[in-house]
């Protein structure tokens, strides 16, 4: 695996047209639709206020309660996580600007950090490399890609919560076989009023709307996830939501039950 130095700019990351470079990673052709569209969004039109709200720049009410929200959430899941890392190899899942990342790095994991943005992963890398850290493998890509390899954790905030719920199952089944202990992810939890500005927000024009979050409910994820045999050896065994103005969003917890002895005692 290829070790970034300062100054070396990711991986080249997706065609915002649907083709990523390296090929597909999902067998769902509306999981690479809808793949395309949240790259594009993140990149060309949300990475500037992405970069202000995971600052510490001042920001709206609004904003700081999403922020303080966020950072209740991160500190969740990485709280699930071992505080000492060291000969772990961790893929953080949609990285955004790096704040996870960061601190993956610094507990001592072997950090690949990947996000479909590439503007946003260059930022992330800069945010780094002014925190001292410069042992990231950062890349834009697909959180998907085989080519990745094989990880102790997963941690994915807010990175699935664009796709509809076979899409999220998907996903989660594609990665859990190279996955050795825990995959920490979040998921939108439904809400009678995320369930109308979702329904409000499919009124406008597609390129004017921003990628929609889609809610589902922690019974019919547990559903779902149940009825694929290729996570059969996983288990939930942690959720936490946590709200915070107009942020709210659940935290889960997903053991792998098939470790080895040694694995178990690093989880």
């Amino acid at each position: 695996m290829p070790t970034p130095v300062q100054g070396h700019s990711p991986t080249p990351g997706p065609s915002f047209e649907g083709t990523p470079l390296g090929g597909s990673h999902a067998a769902s052709v509306s999981y690479r639709e809808r793949r395309a569209w949240i790259g594009e969004y993140f990149d060309r039109t949300a990475a500037d206020a992405w970069k202000v709200l995971t600052s510490d720049a001042p920001v709206s009410k609004v904003r700081a309660s999403v922020r303080e929200g966020r950072d209740r959430m991160r500190n969740t899941l990485l709280g699930w996580l071992p505080p000492e890392m060291h000969g772990m190899r961790v893929l953080d899942a949609g990285c955004g600007t790096g704040t996870a990342a960061i601190e993956l790095a610094r507990r001592g994991a072997e950090v690949v950090a990947i996000d479909l943005s590439p503007t946003l992963v260059q930022h992330a890398q800069e945010r780094a490399e002014q925190a001292g850290v410069f042992d990231i493998d950062f890349r834009s890509g697909d959180m998907l890609d085989p080519s990745l390899g094989t990880f102790d954790y997963v941690i994915a905030m807010d990175s699935i919560i664009h796709y509809e719920l076979p899409e999220m199952i998907s996903a989660i089944s594609t990665l859990a076989p190279r996955v050795r202990q825990r995959m920490v992810i979040t998921v939108a939890p439904r809400t009678p009023l995320l369930t109308m500005l979702r329904a409000v927000g499919k009124l406008f024009p597609r390129s004017d709307r921003a990628p929609s979050i889609v809610p589902v409910s922690e019974n019919a994820f547990r559903k779902a996830f149940a009825a694929q045999a290729v996570l059969d050896s996983w288990g939930m065994v942690g959720t936490r939501l946590i709200e915070s103005g107009f942020y709210r969003s659940m935290a889960i917890n997903l053991q792998n039950a098939t470790l080895t002895p040694h694995g178990a005692h690093r989880g």
